[in-house]
């Protein structure tokens, strides 16, 4: 095996190479505690230091202790010389309980730190994250290598960094302690502190070991704990009940999340076991050389070479200093562990998103409309087109109906021109300018869509329509037109609370809707953008009754008089009202013209047109 100089490594060389490479992230964690809280930071940092400096000083004095009382009863002495004593022990007893009492306010200012900095770097974290998520492209939820990232970054991300952050304070702690203690027990033994820092390393080496194949193991099973989730969300959620009552799925889908967790379980118990073996045996090295360091300082004792308040101390200082020891190398491994986990979030942080390079607000030919021009595009993966060498023209302020089969590309030409995705081949322009020119903000403001998995926001039902256009959330008056074009104000005055009425059924008070409800309030979102120059409804009316349908199309026609409008529909009474219709068959235009045109073509459409009118006969 080599290592990165080209040179041959052992096994045992790689793993400590890849220990140290770990500990990459700790600066990245540190800075985002410090940006969290300054003052919380330097707190904790303080509290670090006087934990570090103040144990080694209590076994200290509590040695002195030990040596004036063992003076006083070991010889008979002066009244005066007693009295003295006496004050001595009087101030050491009080000067080691001011010692404790420091220490314990110093340990409980840092716990306080702790928990305060913890809220605070969890919400920035997750900020982060969020933040992050705006930035990324459709494709990127649609992949499921990336959204494992996302979940990976998720699940410890938040609170990784504070611990990091907790346990390098730990470990600066203990090393002043560490150091403290050691320049006491250098007077009894150089060997002694040799000892010290040698019976800690088997289990440091064996703790390092099963924490990387515990965060291995983890990092490998993220699409399982999905599919627990997925599982979960599918037996608990409202909008899946009904058919896992009906259909009889629960116990399907409960035995399929407890075999999952079984295979997470035997994994983890297997690790489990293993680790407490091993630790409990090397552990046992650490024990063995307290306790020959014990009876070392006490036959010391014993043969006069130190005081029966050295021998006190010195032991003190010795279990301090194995505790040391074990805390440090706890506190080692567990930062090499947490930067394990922290490469989950800047793996998602750090991942390559293409910033949009548009930065034009107005096109170059208004009347020009919309152009595709031999626009080819294939899902990440796969290799059959989605749409292949579409060429369209939209002219500014007319209509176009899209109709094709399941799977035919409809959809995915829609979001093409939103700029959702990015073709593989071809240019789009809209007034003339390539999509790719224009500045992301200033396009999708040009152009209003309901899709057909529109989105049902638990939010009020003013808020769900007014988001279709945020600059106007607050706007009452065109919150209500919008309810209007889109024929959602019949129903709403009926609610408890007509426009302030909270929908969904996740909050207090929230009132669920029916499907062409939810329909109506979608539309009404698109038609909050009043002043987009676009207009797009893929499947707007699936769940509409005939006679709304036609009324919303009245409204729509009057709305789009003067602008481009799209109809994604597979009801022929709506596409035949369309200036332009355009036939997709296996991502290809197959047929194009008017609804008379295509009839008098009697080809595809006329075809799928008779095949719907015989269900009206």
């Amino acid at each position: 095996m080599q290592n990165r100089f080209g040179d041959k490594s052992s096994p045992t060389e790689n793993m400590f190479l890849r220990f140290l490479s770990a500990f990459r992230f700790s600066g990245m964690a540190m800075r985002l505690v410090w940006e969290s809280s300054p003052k919380l930071t330097i707190a904790m940092a303080f509290t670090t230091l006087i934990s570090g400096l103040i144990p080694a000083a209590i076994a200290f004095v509590g040695g002195l202790f030990v040596d004036v009382v063992a003076e006083v009863l070991s010889v008979s002495t002066e009244e005066n010389a007693l009295a003295e004593a006496r004050a001595d022990a009087i101030f050491y007893l009080l000067l080691e309980a001011g010692l404790v009492l420091l220490l314990a306010g110093a340990h409980q200012i840092g716990t306080v730190s702790q928990a305060i900095l913890r809220v605070l770097l969890g919400n920035k974290i997750n900020v982060l994250i969020l933040e992050k998520a705006l930035t990324l492209e459709l494709a990127h939820f649609e992949d499921a290598e990336y959204y494992d990232k996302l979940v990976r970054a998720r699940r410890e991300a938040s609170s990784r960094p504070l611990s990091l952050v907790i346990k390098t304070f730990d470990l600066i702690r203990n090393g002043i302690s560490l150091i403290t203690i050691g320049v006491w027990l250098f007077q009894f033994s150089a060997y002694a502190v040799l000892l010290l820092l040698m019976a800690g390393v088997p289990a440091f080496i064996a703790e390092a070991k099963f924490a990387g194949e515990a965060f291995r193991v983890n990092k490998k099973r993220s699409a399982e704990r999905r599919v627990q989730i997925y599982l979960e969300m599918v037996l608990t959620r409202e909008d899946g009940v009904k058919e896992v009552k009906l259909l009889q799925l629960g116990k399907l889908f409960l035995k399929r999340y407890v075999a999952i967790f079984h295979k997470i379980f035997s994994e983890d118990k297997d690790l489990v076991l293993r680790r407490g073996f091993w630790g409990f045996c090397l552990g046992a090295v650490s024990s063995i050389a307290f306790y020959f360091a014990y009876g070392w300082v006490g036959f010391s004792a014993i043969a006069g070479l130190i005081s029966i308040g050295q021998m006190t101390m010195y032991i003190a200082q010795f279990r301090l200093g194995q505790n040391g020891v074990t805390s440090s190398l706890t506190s080692i491994n567990g930062m090499y562990e947490d930067n394990l986990y922290l490469s989950n979030l800047t793996e998602y942080l750090d991942h390559e998103v293409p910033v949009p390079r548009g930065i034009k607000v107005v096109g170059s030919s208004y009347d020009d409309g919309i152009r595709f021009e031999d626009v080819t595009f294939y899902y990440p993966g796969s290799e059959t087109p989605a749409l292949n060498k579409i060429n369209l023209h939209i002219p500014a302020g007319t209509s176009l109906a899209i109709v094709g089969e399941n799977g035919s590309g409809k959809t995915t030409l829609i979001k093409l021109l939103t700029r959702l995705y990015v073709p593989t081949e071809g240019i789009i322009t809209i007034d003339g300018l390539d999509i790719n020119e224009w500045d992301i903000g200033a396009l999708r403001k040009k152009i209003g869509v309901i899709f057909q998995d529109f989105a049902r926001y638990q939010l009020l039902l003013s808020e769900n329509i007014g988001i279709g256009d945020v600059d106007n959330l607050q706007n009452k008056n065109e919150i209500e037109i919008a309810a209007r074009k889109g024929m959602a104000e019949a129903f709403v005055n009926d609610l408890p609370k007509g426009y302030e009425t909270q929908l969904g059924t996740w909050f207090k008070e929230g009132k669920e809707l029916s499907g062409g409800q939810w329909q109506k309030i979608a539309l009404s979102r698109a038609f909050m953008r009043s002043n987009a120059d676009i207009l797009i409804l893929d499947e707007p009316t699936a769940a509409i009754d005939a006679k709304a349908e036609a009324e919303i199309f009245n409204h729509f026609a009057e709305l789009t008089e003067s602008k481009i409008s799209i109809i994604i529909s597979h009801r022929f009474s709506t596409v035949r009202r369309a200036d332009h219709i355009i036939v997709l068959e296996k991502a290809r235009v197959i047929e194009r013209g008017s609804h008379s045109e295509l009839l008098n073509l009697n080809g595809h459409y006329a075809d799928l047109f008779k095949l719907q009118a015989l269900g009206y006969q």
